[in-house]
């Protein structure tokens, strides 16, 4: 037992997957540190207005991906492999064209956000903090591709290093900020939105200078951009997106101002910290799948898979069997209903990490994103209809219903397609 323990710590795989580990939480941690940080530094109004004008950045930010980074782990592992220049290429033309397309929407957004934030988010912000949010979208955009094509690459070390740099340098230029007192909502998202980013570059840079003149040197090529294959997978990642948080809507809409709300919606929380280990593993495998050429190299890497993707569907188990105590402990007899929540959102998630098996299979291997957008549209309305129908009915134990029914059908699906697809 004791030598195949340490074997399967000794493979690479693995050790990568600790780092990327280590590293995700440990961005977890820098998270948690700026919220704990900024909500003794700024007041209660001032800390609202920078949370939802850093969530539109990031929501963005994540939403103008258009798809890149399922492009870049599809295709840039097998360049590698195979040594060709047309991995430059490649890199270029999809910098380029994410860019393009991003800009058009921040240009819109940089038109239309004064009118946007008095209609709607209300934040009563200064021209110049909404228009810096704007620009600071396109640095986290290319923060995004950078740091995706240094995964694909698998680079795990440097990529976990250059952001967690990142977070220390954030930190440092925070406390010089409160020194001097030239803490206020501009100099804080100047910090996240640009200076971050800004820093990642510099560090990427001086490891991968010759990397970087390659790439301006190459041609951009229109054919490299995967234009269907990325759109379709951003549709598809758009309705899983907004799956997920239905759940939370429908709730709020049901039992508005409610104290089911917040008991779930810290529950949610909880289940979001486990779906880091779920992007620490599949991070690293992607690009395994997509490096497959022939079929009888898949079953090993189906079975090694399910090895470590085991792992978190162990932690969704371990949640479940956690002694109510704890969540009193951590979060007083006061949210004691999100105990019984909590441990039914871990069964409701307790396939997913395992789900991923015949979606990396679909999406890097297969590169057939379109059964990836059908079971994502299936997940969208089950837990929608299931959610509307069974929260009069359950209240805040209805949605974990809902969840375990979407997530199972919309994996079996998956599964199923998988088998059908030839390589």
């Amino acid at each position: 037992m004791i030598p195949k323990l340490s074997s399967f710590l000794k493979q690479k795989t693995t050790k990568n997957i600790i780092i990327n580990t280590f590293g995700n939480y440990l961005n977890v941690f820098f998270t948690a540190f700026f919220a704990f940080l900024l909500v003794r530094i700024m007041n209660p109004v001032e800390y609202g207005t920078l949370s939802v004008l850093l969530g539109i950045a990031y929501v963005l930010a994540n939403i103008l991906d258009f798809g890149v980074s399922a492009s870049i782990y599809s295709y840039l592992p097998s360049f590698i492999e195979e040594k060709s220049e047309k991995m430059f290429s490649f890199l270029k033309t999809t910098f380029f064209y994410q860019t393009i397309f991003a800009s058009i929407i921040i240009g819109l957004l940089f038109i239309f956000f004064p009118s946007l934030d008095n209609l709607f988010f209300k934040t009563a912000a200064p021209w110049w903090e909404l228009y810096l949010t704007t620009f600071s979208v396109l640095f986290l955009i290319w923060q995004n591709y950078a740091v995706n094509s240094l995964l694909a690459a698998k680079r795990i070390f440097q990529t976990n290093l250059y952001l967690n740099l990142s977070n220390f340098f954030k930190t440092a230029f925070i406390l010089l900020l409160f020194f001097l007192k030239k803490v206020t909502i501009a100099s804080i998202i100047f910090t996240f939105g640009i200076l971050g980013p800004l820093i990642y570059f510099i560090l990427l840079f001086f490891e991968k200078k010759h990397i970087f003149i390659k790439i301006i040197k190459a041609r951009v090529k229109k054919e490299e951009f995967k234009f269907g294959f990325t759109l379709t997978y951003f549709f598809a990642l758009q309705f899983f997106n907004l799956g997920t948080r239905m759940d939370i809507f429908l709730l709020s809409y049901y039992f508005p101002k409610s104290d089911s709300v917040g008991f779930y919606g810290l529950s949610t929380k909880i289940i979001l910290t486990l779906f880091a280990a779920i992007t620490s593993v599949t991070q690293v495998l992607s690009p395994d799948f997509a490096k497959i050429q022939k079929k009888q190299d898949l079953k090993p890497l189906f079975k090694k898979s399910f090895v470590y993707l085991l792992l978190p569907t162990g932690l969704f188990f371990l949640l479940f069997l956690t002694p109510n105590q704890i969540f009193y402990l951590a979060f007083t007899e006061k949210f004691a209903q999100t105990a019984a929540i909590t441990k039914n959102l871990a069964i409701a998630y307790i396939f997913y990490p395992l789900a991923n098996i015949p979606l990396l299979y679909l999406l890097y291997t297969a590169k057939k994103p379109l059964y990836i957008l059908i079971s994502n549209i299936v997940f969208f309305l089950i837990i929608t209809f299931g959610c509307y129908f069974l929260i009069p009915l359950k209240g805040a134990f209805g949605p974990p219903i809902a969840l375990f029914f979407a997530i199972f059908i919309s994996s079996f699906y998956l599964t199923l397609v998988s088998f059908r697809i030839k390589t």
